[in-house]
């Protein structure tokens, strides 16, 4: 099962980006410990290549950024609010440049990330798994 986002690119008629299950679980118990969430892909080497995760708000977007689409986890566990739960994910412009022609899908995989993301204490981190679109 995968969570597909909204269209956002003006034009398009595709979602470029998704979650695993994985990604949702965690992105759950994520929303809850630090409420609205969003992404972060910048580029660049080591941990810069990772998408990162970060309270909604608290990494400032701008016209060098483009929004990809909004992913909505929504939560149906027993307990939690069901309400629609969107995460943004952003993009650096330039890196969208190289990347324009792929559609991105945000696993978790074990191991510590950037310690300025969120899922860092959680010692699992979002890592992207790439693919041509036709």
């Amino acid at each position: 099962m995968t969570v597909e986002a909204s269209v956002t690119i003006p034009g398009e008629t595709f979602s470029r980006v998704a979650l695993t299950e994985s990604a949702v679980e965690l992105l759950d118990k994520l929303w809850l410990l630090h409420g609205p969430l969003m992404f972060h892909q910048s580029g660049g080497c080591c941990d810069g290549s990772s998408p990162m995760c970060y309270p909604a708000g608290e990494f400032i977007t701008a016209e060098a950024d483009v929004l990809l689409g909004v992913l909505d986890i929504s939560s149906d566990t027993p307990g939690t609010d069901a309400d629609s739960r969107p995460i943004e994910f952003w993009m650096s412009r330039e890196q969208f440049e190289y990347w324009r022609h792929t559609h991105l899908t945000v696993d978790v995989v074990p191991g510590r990330g950037s310690g300025f993301s969120v899922e860092a204490p959680e010692g699992k981190r979002f890592l992207i798994r790439s693919r041509l679109m036709g």
